[in-house]
């Protein structure tokens, strides 16, 4: 079994003070007081902007990022990660436009480059993953603003960090290594 593994440089070109992490950590701030550049060497990873999984995120897989600002477009204030856990199984996520699973429910099983094609509306309130774990995206063809979803349930948009409840595409999670 691979163990995921990433590693938080302070400063570009993977220099200066680092932390490793082998699992989620909700508060970074301890180990470095700036991230310029990460290597990810095993599994894929959420880092988010703020302590606890809070704030902008982004999706890492394994590889170098010597300069996130600009491979990445994330500032230098990495808070917080998460492990994405290896997954092998199906895929099934069911996405509602009322909080609360409420009103029109639409599932998914494969990527959806344009929600609003196949939902007509981009507006998703509420979301049950059954299996897998997915990326939403805020805008069609999987740009934007991302969140993580991974099973259960997710009664309101902020559940899953949104702000608001627009979601233009979404994807499965489906490379580990």
């Amino acid at each position: 079994m691979t163990i995921g593994k990433i590693i938080f440089y302070e400063d570009r070109n993977f220099q200066g003070r680092y932390h490793e992490c082998i699992s989620d950590c909700a508060d970074l701030h301890p180990y470095f007081t700036q991230c310029n550049s990460i290597r990810v060497e095993n599994g894929c990873f959420m880092v988010y902007e703020h302590p606890n999984y809070k704030g902008q995120q982004y999706f890492l897989r394994k590889g170098e990022y010597s300069d996130c600002q600009h491979m990445i477009g994330f500032s230098s204030c990495m808070r917080s990660c998460r492990m994405i856990p290896m997954y092998t199984g199906s895929y099934r996520m069911r996405l509602y436009d009322k909080a609360d699973m409420g009103g029109q429910m639409l599932e998914l099983t494969e990527d959806c480059p344009n929600i609003t094609d196949r939902f007509h509306t981009p507006d998703i309130h509420s979301c049950h993953v059954m299996d897998g774990h997915w990326l939403l995206y805020e805008q069609p063809n999987y740009r934007g603003r991302m969140y993580y979803l991974g099973p259960g349930e997710y009664r309101k948009y902020s559940d899953w960090g949104g702000t608001a409840p627009r979601i233009g595409s979404l994807r499965r999670i489906t490379t580990f290594n």
